[in-house]
């Protein structure tokens, strides 16, 4: 796409000063980020930073656990990404410190690079919780990166059990992961359900009886105590606050994750109990400071992280663009043969459900619910056959009021609001 460029160290070139932007993180916001920053500016300096030393989707590092992806496998990025969009990939070096002021980054290497502009797409950690002895063991291990994947390999291909903590979607993703190995299979959720904020009960019950039928134990409702290791701090069992022990030598812990803000200390960039404070148009409050994706704590989906990425960097060039687009959270997800979109509200509190309306159908093609007031839909989980999927969408993505269409809210097609003009172009009603 991009020729070669070489600058000096006055970050020149032929006598002309170019710009300099650095992008921290190769996950979905960083490296949509620099690909819309040489998209926009053929002669910049663009500089990628990361621990990471691949580019690989986090969504999907269950299927390398699974052996169905090899590492090269879960790269979401273009052939030669980083040659063709002519990109300096600083991989495996860690950004330690922050300096708005003199406008550099101290790195894990010993350099100090200084920036023009930085777009902060640093990403999240996952929390292990204080429970005795679980931060201190051997074995235990998140799932947020690939080195955690590759301890989770390691581990699971030697260890005769293993517990996954937290029902969330990346405790699932663990567990289907591991369900091919010779291991018996724990999963530990404090909450009354699987997927606890993707799904209701009802959906959630399909998988748990899928789960169980593939011989996965599953602890609802409870919460571990105590991690129990032997005399050389490896885990032998977890102890829960019913008092039942169960086996463990490997641990996956999936109870949330930390924003990796850590280097932004006395930066004088804002943060809070969250992660990177930012603005509809990915900005700080420090100028030439940006950020986007799972560094902000918020709304962290794999659509949104891209969309932030690309708007940021947008902004960083000089264009004004703004993301407006944060309807709830859109999942759709795949497990043991059962497909499931969930999309926005799904669990509505007691006092708030006379307030809106309640479609259900259940019918041979799977399950299907639609959370509605005056016209608008809030929320949907449809199970089974997902056909239906793209024109839930439209109808949410157009802001279509539903409320004047006759027919049962789950016939609706794209006829009822879907119009072709005089001059043969689309239109909504």
């Amino acid at each position: 796409m991009c020729k070669k460029m070489s600058y000096d160290s006055n970050n020149t070139r032929g006598g002309k000063r170019i710009m300099r932007y650095v992008v921290i993180g190769a996950s979905a916001s960083g490296i949509s980020g620099a690909k819309t920053l040489r998209e926009l500016d053929e002669n910049a300096e663009i500089i990628l930073i990361s621990k990471d030393e691949y580019i690989y989707s986090r969504c999907i590092l269950h299927h390398f656990i699974s052996g169905v992806r090899t590492v090269e496998q879960l790269n979401f990025s273009e052939d030669d990404f980083i040659n063709k969009y002519n990109i300096n990939w600083k991989k495996g070096v860690e950004v330690l410190k922050l300096n708005s002021k003199d406008k550099n980054l101290e790195l894990s290497n010993g350099e100090i690079l200084s920036y023009d502009k930085v777009l902060i797409c640093s990403g999240a950690s996952s929390f292990i919780p204080p429970v005795e002895n679980l931060r201190e063991a051997n074995n235990v291990v998140g799932l947020r990166n690939f080195d955690d994947a590759e301890k989770i390999v390691e581990v699971g291909k030697k260890a005769k059990s293993a517990v996954v903590l937290g029902a969330g979607l990346v405790g699932i993703d663990a567990i289907s992961g591991l369900m091919n190995y010779d291991l018996e299979l724990s999963l530990v959720e404090m909450g009354d359900r699987i997927l606890p904020i993707q799904l209701d009960k009802y959906a959630a019950k399909e998988y748990e009886k899928r789960f169980e039928e593939k011989g996965v134990n599953l602890k609802l409702g409870v919460m571990a105590k105590k991690l129990i290791v032997d005399e050389n701090n490896n885990p032998k069992a977890l102890l829960l606050n019913t008092g039942e022990e169960i086996p463990c030598e490997l641990v996956i812990v999936a109870t949330g994750v930390r924003s990796n803000i850590g280097f932004l200390e006395n930066s004088g960039v804002e943060c809070d109990k969250f992660g990177l404070l930012i603005s509809p148009e990915g900005k700080t409050n420090i100028e030439d400071v940006y950020g986007a994706g799972d560094v902000t704590g918020r709304n962290p989906i794999w659509p949104t992280a891209v969309k932030e990425g690309i708007i940021a960097a947008s902004n960083m060039i000089g264009f004004n663009k703004k993301m407006t687009d944060f309807f709830g959270s859109k999942n759709t997800m795949n497990f043991v043969g059962l497909a499931t979109l969930s999309l926005g509200t799904v669990n509505l509190k007691d006092e708030e459900k006379e307030d809106y309306i309640i479609d259900i159908k259940t019918d041979e093609t799977g399950y299907k619910k639609i959370i509605h007031k005056d016209g608008k839909i809030y929320g949907a989980i449809i199970q089974g056959d997902l056909s239906y999927a793209g024109v839930l969408t439209q109808l949410i993505k157009e802001n279509i009021n539903v409320s004047k269409v006759k027919k049962s809210i789950f016939e609706i097609d794209y006829s009822d609001f879907f119009n072709i003009k005089e001059n043969l172009e689309y239109d909504y009603k």
